[in-house]
């Protein structure tokens, strides 16, 4: 299943796969996650992070909203 996006439930600790398939798209940056490689999303959001930076960008993101 090469290059399928996969439909993912992002639980508290682990996904669970809802459509089949090998990634998903980091939600801030657009890059591929492969799902082997996928550790860093948001469960209230539903929203998968390419990495530590992506993650925090958007928390950054999240809280300057509040703010305003």
């Amino acid at each position: 299943m090469k290059n399928k996006l996969a439909k993912l439930k992002y639980l508290p600790n682990n996904f669970k796969v809802v459509n089949e398939g090998d990634h998903v798209i980091c939600a801030v940056s657009g890059k591929k996650i492969l799902l082997d490689q996928l550790t860093y999303w948001n469960v209230e959001l539903q929203e998968a992070y390419f990495s530590y930076k992506e993650a925090f960008l958007k928390k950054e993101s999240i809280k300057n909203e509040n703010k305003k």
